[in-house]
């Protein structure tokens, strides 16, 4: 491997991207604004869990058991007059509850988990100290309280934001970049030149590596000062699983253009191939819960490994050792990807 070569590649490749004004700006903006507006919609002292509708009419004061209720918390309590409206809210999930007092009723939707639930929760405190009573013959508690920093959803979230950006930026960033030159036959005049495909792979790969670490501390670092984010673990541990994400999604993005020959298609492969994993990585939500096939399938996305590894750091405190199936998984994949890829890396347009 000639150094000067490659270098020369990987300069002018770095070269390429701070000059295109437009994709530097996306690069850092767009996590930003999604981070400001995440914190922004989810501010304030937890969001409410549940929503309860309270029929009233005008004129009607409020009883003691509805004063009594509406001092629960993390429960949203709406009032309506119109019985009919409160109804067809409660049948489209948009309320949990339906509560009249004057005629002692309420409305639970058969069909929703949390009207399930949040009956059960009405039901206990209406009938709460008789309960209590039953309770406290059959077993002693004792009542412990816990504190601690709670975890914002912008700190839980923030692992996603960033690997998801990451992600456009290796797939798309490597993909159109190569698929653009094979276009153009930049790539069949670079074959006329001593310069490798090995040599250009790595250039193209640890240019885009570089970019994307060089942009992804940039934007925490900033947002960093303004939203104080929750941190565990090793900064050290979360720079190198970072790292290994974004190798394995650029390796990724090399075999998905290394024989693509036109822009639409290329277009089309990076979008099934991107979509999956920011809808099946744990990006938005986690996967606790899912079904056993959905998690296996999300366990073959790097995407998955990078978010999670990340957020156990992040959230839990976790060394590279307690995410060594993550670590092992990103390793495993980015060497299979770049077999693969360097297989079946084409210089040439000719089919």
């Amino acid at each position: 491997m000639n150094f000067k070569r490659f270098f020369a590649v990987f300069k002018a490749r770095n070269i390429e991207f701070f000059r295109d004004k437009s994709s530097l700006g996306w690069n850092l903006f767009f996590p930003v604004l999604l981070l400001v507006g995440f914190s922004f919609i989810f501010s304030g002292d937890g969001r409410p869990a549940y929503k309860i509708g309270l029929l009233s009419q005008q004129g009607q004061s409020e009883s003691l058991e509805q004063a009594t209720l509406a001092q629960l918390r993390f429960i949203d309590f709406i009032d309506y007059n119109d019985v009919d409206l409160a109804k067809a809210k409660l049948s489209r999930h948009s309320l949990d509850l339906l509560v009249d007092y004057s005629t002692q009723r309420y409305w639970v939707n058969e069909e929703s988990s949390k009207s399930y639930l949040v009956e059960k929760i009405f039901l206990g405190e209406q009938f709460g100290q008789q309960l209590g009573q039953q309770l406290g013959k059959q077993s002693a508690f004792t009542r412990l309280e816990s504190s601690g920093k709670s975890i914002r959803y912008v700190d839980w979230v923030l692992p996603g934001i960033l690997g998801m950006n990451m992600m456009f930026s290796c797939l798309f960033g490597v993909g159109y970049v190569i698929v653009r030159y094979r276009k153009n036959s930049v790539l069949k005049r670079l074959k006329a030149t001593p310069l490798s495909a090995f040599e250009f792979v790595s250039a193209q790969l640890l240019s885009r590596l570089f970019i994307v670490m060089f942009m992804s501390l940039v934007v925490y670092s900033g947002c960093n000062v303004f939203f104080d984010f929750f941190m565990l673990g090793s900064y050290l541990d979360l720079f190198i699983i970072g790292v290994l994400g974004a190798f394995c999604l650029i390796s990724l993005g090399l075999l998905v253009a290394s024989r693509s020959k036109s822009e639409e298609l290329i277009g089309g492969l990076l979008n099934l191939t991107s979509w999956p994993m920011m809808m099946l990585s744990g990006v938005w939500f986690s996967l606790e819960g899912a079904p056993n096939a959905l998690k296996i399938f999300a366990d073959f996305m790097p995407l998955t490994h990078l978010v999670a590894g990340a957020r156990a750091v992040i959230t839990e405190g976790a060394s590279l050792s307690d995410i060594s199936f993550h670590v092992n998984a990103l390793l495993l994949m980015s060497g299979v990807f770049l077999l693969l890829g360097s297989y079946l890396f084409s210089w040439n347009t000719e089919r």
